[in-house]
């Protein structure tokens, strides 16, 4: 179990421009000096909450999903896509052939999101009807022509629209909204069940701290785009366009995609039953 005597929580914050509302208002605000951000991939993030290397960060869904009684879900907090036909998206499948004739192809996913491969995998097997043969991997500098379709999330997929020569550009969250008339929730804010315990007005804090964050970051979009487009690179214009597809809270709708969600990888054997109901920790004292 991790110590949690010292009033410092450790807090995972994707290293994607998508936490760019967030976390470049969180770098100046007065929240920061009892925390210290570790940034990282979704991936890299869920393996060192589970380890006890942070209390608590925007990780996937699927690290709650899998274990449930380890940890709590913040309130207030996700990164959501709503799923638009207009403007960039996050999660996105490259395919030189249409979707539906993708059964028995090889398709490489990113190895950086879990949430982001079942996603794929319910699209292309429970809607679709499809059932191809995956290839999990690192896809920077993918070469096109090797893979029929690739899985591409955040910055990558940014990068690979920009310049893609792929014929269909997939956008997962899109593809969802339409079949569900939900948002996909691809991350939220948990935090380890011992610290909820342990540091209840230090975790109320900081959940305070992180809405404070989540709501001047999201009236402030074009300053941040301002600071943050240049990491991709990106016009001003264009970042300001893919984040504002990106919501931050986690309202009702956001809580019941959350649970369509699960339902899903529960009949397909991925997660157990008692990841249902969500447990949402909202006591900010």
């Amino acid at each position: 179990m991790a110590d949690y005597k010292k009033a410092i929580a450790r807090i995972g914050m994707v290293d994607f421009i998508i936490t760019a509302p967030l976390y470049e208002t969180w770098k100046r605000s007065n929240f920061r000096k009892k925390c210290e951000i570790v940034k990282g991939s979704p991936y890299e993030l869920s393996k060192k909450l589970a380890g006890g290397d942070l209390d608590l960060g925007f990780v996937s869904i699927l690290d709650y999903g899998y274990h449930p009684d380890k940890y709590s879900i913040l309130s207030g907090l996700s990164m959501s896509v709503t799923g638009s036909d207009d403007g960039p998206g996050s999660v996105f499948l490259f395919s030189h052939v249409p979707p539906n004739q993708l059964n028995q192809v090889e398709v490489l996913l990113c190895s950086k999101s879990k949430t982001a491969v079942e996603l794929v995998k319910i699209i292309l097997e429970e809607f679709f009807k499809v059932t191809p043969r995956y290839t999990s991997g690192d896809i920077t500098g993918v070469d096109a022509d090797k893979f029929t379709a690739v899985l591409a999330i955040g910055d990558d997929a940014l990068r690979i629209a920009a310049g893609s020569t792929y014929l269909y550009q997939l956008d997962l969250a899109n593809i969802w909204r339409r079949e569900t008339g939900l948002p996909f929730v691809f991350a939220v804010c948990t935090a380890r069940q011992d610290f909820c315990n342990e540091q209840k007005e230090l975790l109320a804090e900081i959940h305070k701290g992180l809405l404070h964050c989540r709501d001047e970051g999201t009236d402030d979009i074009r300053g941040i785009c301002n600071v943050a487009a240049s990491r991709i690179p990106m016009s001003v214009a264009s970042c300001c366009s893919y984040l504002n597809t990106i919501e931050y809270d986690l309202d009702d709708k956001k809580q019941k995609a959350l649970t369509t969600f699960f339902d899903f990888l529960i009949k397909r054997g991925e997660i157990e039953k008692n990841s249902l109901p969500l447990k949402i920790c909202s006591n900010l004292m």
